[in-house]
């Protein structure tokens, strides 16, 4: 079964709260290095936002963590079946995305991997992420709208585009059924801190 989205944003603020401890940055440090607003984050500390994947994604690129990391720790052994015990959820009502998480990062391999769905209508926009963060979007339903560089540009079932997701670039459902799609997020050397 799926963590609950509660689970899941009371581990997103242990989990701010720990690294900004292990670092010894105080507040304004985190501020000054994420991009997210001290208020912000220290409402995402206490559990009392529950912060859109834009500003998690500020969060990671700034601390270079993934973005799984702030997720889930659970890191599933290779040749192990997937199960939905150590899988997460986050759902945006306001923006009508929901990311499940499948495969957390593995510093071994470099990579993480998302099942993506997008509501009628939706649309989520990413600011840059850290250097040596590149993007693979495959899409298993619906047609995906995505703009990178201020180009738009199409994909349907089966396709896919791989991007350097070091600028900012977005992902739209204009159609009247949902889109889900793969997204695996691959860290090249250096793009992390190895956390």
């Amino acid at each position: 079964m799926a963590s609950e989205p509660h689970t899941i944003a009371e581990h997103i603020a242990g989990t701010v709260k720990q690294i900004r401890k292990e670092r010894g940055w105080s507040l304004d440090r985190t501020a000054m290095e994420t991009g997210v607003s001290k208020a912000m984050l220290g409402q995402i500390e206490r559990g009392e936002s529950s912060p859109t994947v834009s500003t998690l994604w500020k969060i990671a690129s700034g601390f270079k963590v993934s973005f799984s990391t702030l997720f889930d720790s659970d890191k599933p052994a290779l040749g192990e079946l997937h199960r939905d015990g150590w899988e997460s959820v986050w759902g945006e009502d306001s923006t009508g995305m929901q990311a499940r998480l499948l495969f957390p990062y593995d510093p071994l391999l470099g990579f993480e991997m998302f099942m993506i769905e997008l509501a009628p209508g939706a649309m989520s926009e990413s600011s840059a992420h850290a250097s040596g963060v590149v993007e693979h979007i495959v899409v298993v339903e619906g047609e995906m709208e995505l703009r990178i560089d201020e180009r738009w540009q199409t994909l349907r079932v089966g396709e896919g585009l791989r991007f350097f997701a070091d600028r900012p670039h977005a992902m739209r459902n204009s159609s009247a059924t949902r889109l889900r799609f793969h997204d695996v997020i691959h860290y090249l050397p250096g793009a992390t801190s190895g956390a």
